[in-house]
């Protein structure tokens, strides 16, 4: 239920047409690596309407060095037009920089290094799926995972592979490689039974911390295990086996201790939590952060101190750690979203005094920024001509014993005395959040909202119990507990606004993709507020979604047992159950090949529709996974559901 899509489907929702002129170029930045020293940043660039590498990827990108304080370009690599690129990341000793291109038609993935002379060389090629590519403390090798025969591109929410055959008979592991800076063949040095997420480096450069899982990648990261890998032999040493999810596990630059974010997370990727430390002997984790009012979602070592980036109420902060004191001081704070690579969020120089990020919010495009902290500033003007036409604030409230926020967008021109109608957008994971995110013009991912904001629609972006940036506390709130509170939530916030803005209450709409999708099918089967709905990649019966979905391990942190130990629970949450009670008008799209929220359930939920007479249609997209990508079906599902809500609530 993961996060990827509701970013996807709000940045394919937000949309409040920009001022610049649709011919303009939009710029994209993302997987930024700070140099040692906080002076050059590399990134993966791209431009909208450059040519893509294949039907619903991104435009081809280059990967591109500035530098850090006046954003000025001093090195461009480009070494495969046919790749995309992934994770650059300079070596220590500040020589070179190394990214992997990704030949999806070829079926490979290369290593490259790029010296300061600016040659780039070829240091392998792993036939199959490679990612994150990190040097050793030395300089003298680099490490990346690698999946060597992969049947599917890593992660959940890619496309699944064809089920035919013997199913589940074998399995793709991603494990650890090793090559030298000379080149070579890469040595696959963890476990061959065992799929690892993620990794860092020790000090000493013979070994690695890793959470990983044996058996299937996708399902088992619910369930991952904190180790440490020896880099001659391969042993795999678990550290801590916590009931929680764990992400970035970073080791100190001592080497006695690791720091991870660990929390209730419903899917990899999507972070948020408290920061932990363990000793790299191996014993019981600590929470260094108890009772923090954010989520983290970035951290990096600096000396006995640990910076980190959070989720706090509707600001991204920077937060400096004492781990031993178990205090936080905030280092930086705004209303934007904020993308870097290694460290999560942002990237820091060794010493950590500068950071940057990509960040954006809803009257800016995206941005690099960068700075000796806390003053960070743009280094990057590309997309200061796109103007946002929007109006967007945050709204919070209060409901139960929580205080809640959200986000409420609108056209930026309203009539005096005039009331508007309303969609209300429901963000996936559940363990995730609704952030500022830039609206755009053209076919880019805020086609969507910029169209319903003009003609006329208000967009309401709640974040109810269970959302990231309150704490823990907060977002585990929603446990056994789906459609319960987190949709009281919800309604309490229609009412807010409608109370505080020129909504019309009697023509509201509702969707939602993933988590948002069932949310959507639970609100139409528990409330007649809505006159027409949206569920995309939904669940409809909970009990059937169980056997049938790629990833049943997510469910047991949050409804405390399996479907078969404890069925009561998962159909009390059901949508299904409830069918009869259902009026709204919904239309249902899915992906065909959705791992995690198999077309099986859309299926079901239309068919239940269909049988009390409720208008629906249901659209299942070829080829696709838990992520609609290709251009010409993300225009379908535009376009349908822009004439859903104009014939029902217009």
């Amino acid at each position: 239920m993961n996060k990827t899509v509701h970013t996807m489907l709000v940045a394919g929702l937000l949309a409040a047409a920009a001022g610049a002129h649709a011919a303009d170029p939009m710029h994209e930045y993302r997987a930024l690596a700070m140099s040692g020293a906080g002076d050059r940043i590399a990134a993966i660039e791209s431009i909208s309407g450059a040519g893509a590498v294949e039907a619903g990827a991104r435009p081809h990108a280059v990967i591109k060095v500035r530098d850090a304080a006046s954003g000025k370009i001093v090195a461009s690599h480009d070494p495969c037009a046919s790749c995309t690129y992934d994770f650059p990341s300079w070596s220590p000793d500040r020589s070179a920089l190394s990214f992997i291109g990704s030949d999806r038609k070829a079926g490979t993935a290369t290593l490259y290094v790029a010296g300061a002379d600016g040659k780039i060389a070829v240091l392998t090629t792993i036939k199959g799926v490679a990612s994150t590519a990190r040097w050793s403390p030395d300089s003298r090798q680099l490490a990346l995972l690698a999946t060597v025969g992969a049947k599917k591109m890593a992660g959940a929410t890619e496309a699944g592979a064809a089920q035919v055959g013997e199913i589940g008979a074998e399995e793709d592991e991603q494990r650890i490689a090793i090559v030298a800076r000379s080149g070579g063949e890469a040595r696959l040095v963890s476990p061959a039974d065992t799929y690892v997420y993620e990794y860092d480096w020790t000090p000493d450069g013979r070994g690695f911390v890793v959470t990983s899982a044996k058996g299937n990648g996708d399902n088992n990261w619910w369930v991952a295990t904190l180790g440490h890998v020896d880099a001659a032999s391969g042993v795999l040493r678990i550290l801590a086996a916590p009931s929680m999810q764990m992400n970035m596990p970073r080791m100190s630059k001592d080497g006695s201790t690791v720091a991870f974010i660990g929390g209730l997370m419903s899917d990899f990727g999507s972070v948020g939590g408290d920061v932990f430390t363990v000793p790299v002997a191996g014993g019981t984790p600590v929470n260094v952060t108890p009772g923090y009012r954010g989520s983290f979602n970035g951290l990096s070592w600096q000396g006995q101190q640990i910076v980190a980036s959070a989720l706090a109420g509707s600001e991204q902060t920077i937060v400096s750690i004492d781990p031993r004191a178990k205090t936080q001081r905030t280092l930086w704070s705004a209303p934007v979203s904020a993308s870097g690579s290694r460290d999560g969020r942002f990237v820091f120089s060794d010493n950590g005094a500068i950071a940057a990020a990509v960040v954006e919010d809803f009257g800016h495009a995206a941005r690099i920024v960068a700075g000796r902290l806390p003053q960070l500033a743009p280094i990057t003007s590309d997309n200061d001509g796109h103007k946002p036409q929007v109006a967007a604030r945050s709204i919070s409230w209060t409901n139960d014993q929580f205080n809640v926020q959200g986000w409420l967008l609108s056209p930026k021109k309203l009539e005096a005395g005039k009331k508007y109608p309303m969609i209300v957008v429901v963000h996936g994971g559940p363990a995730a959040a609704a952030t500022p995110r830039f609206v755009a013009e053209g076919e880019g991912g805020s086609a969507l909202i910029r169209e319903l904001t003009n003609k006329g629609y208000f967009i309401f972006m709640p974040n109810p119990r269970g959302s990231f940036g309150q704490g823990s506390a907060f977002s585990g709130a929603n446990k056994r507990d789906f459609g319960g509170g987190d949709w009281r939530d919800i309604l309490a916030g229609v009412d807010a606004v409608i109370k505080d803005a020129p909504v019309d209450g009697q023509r509201l709409g509702l969707m939602g993709h993933s988590y948002g999708g069932f949310m959507t099918m639970w609100g139409v089967t528990h409330s007649t507020r809505f006159k027409a709905a949206v569920a995309g990649a939904g669940i409809a019966n909970w009990i059937s979604y169980y056997g049938q979905n790629g990833i049943d391990q997510w469910m047991i942190p949050f409804f405390g047992a399996s479907a078969y130990d404890d069925p009561a629970i998962y159909r009390a949450a059901s949508p299904i159950e409830s069918i009869k009670q259902a009026k709204t008008p919904t239309l249902i799209y899915v992906g065909e090949r959705d791992v995690e929220c198999p077309p099986a359930q859309s299926t079901e939920f239309w068919h239940g529709l269909k049988a009390m007479g409720v208008p629906t249609s249901l659209v299942i997209y070829d080829g696709e996974g838990h992520s609609i990508r290709k251009p010409e079906h993300q225009r379908d599902q535009r376009a349908r559901t822009i004439a859903w809500f104009d014939k029902f609530i217009r």
